[in-house]
């Protein structure tokens, strides 16, 4: 399914959890099913909660390594690979949209996907066949936030998934 004129891709909310909830019964099928229901992508921008820098900053956008930004947990975890091609033409839409005074954006080529980014990517999507581009969180303020959103919202009409990716409470250490 593609995107027509008359809809618009949805900007989305995924909890991800740890690294463990890939193993969850439920959970990795929910997420596929979901990804089923939306229509195909063109590309997805992600925003996870374990990357904040400012200003604002852009991953990796040829190549997207994977950062393996947990410890001590079982190697199956740090097995874990998604070869998602980068999206270049993306990052340009992303630069073009947000500039304007106060919102300076910084490339860093060797950022890859944090696990925020692609635990429910591989659920989602597991063929790695969309591009994808990670940003970062800029700032903790709403308000500053929201402005960023409303300026990237027209990539939506585009066929563009954003996805906003985090979890309620995060405590790795009791997880292990």
């Amino acid at each position: 399914m593609t995107v027509t004129p008359q809809e618009r891709m949805p900007a989305l909310y995924l909890s991800h959890g740890a690294p463990p909830l890939a193993d969850d019964p439920v959970w990795p099928g929910q997420l596929a099913a979901w990804s089923a229901d939306l229509p195909r992508p063109t590309a997805i921008l992600m925003v996870s909660a374990h990357w904040e820098e400012a200003p604002l900053a852009l991953g990796a956008v040829e190549t997207v390594p994977l950062v393996h930004d947990f410890w001590g947990f079982p190697e199956r975890y740090y097995r874990v690979r998604y070869a998602a091609p980068g999206a270049p033409a993306l990052a340009d839409s992303v630069r073009k949209l947000l500039r304007a005074p106060g919102t300076p954006v910084q490339d860093i080529p060797d950022r890859g996907l944090d696990h925020g980014a692609y635990v429910p990517l591989v659920e989602m999507y597991p063929d790695a066949d969309i591009p994808v581009l990670q940003i970062s969180l800029p700032t903790l303020d709403p308000v500053r936030l929201m402005d960023i959103g409303r300026r990237l919202a027209p990539l939506r009409d585009e066929g563009v998934l954003i996805v906003g990716s985090g979890f309620f409470t995060h405590n790795l250490a009791a997880l292990r």
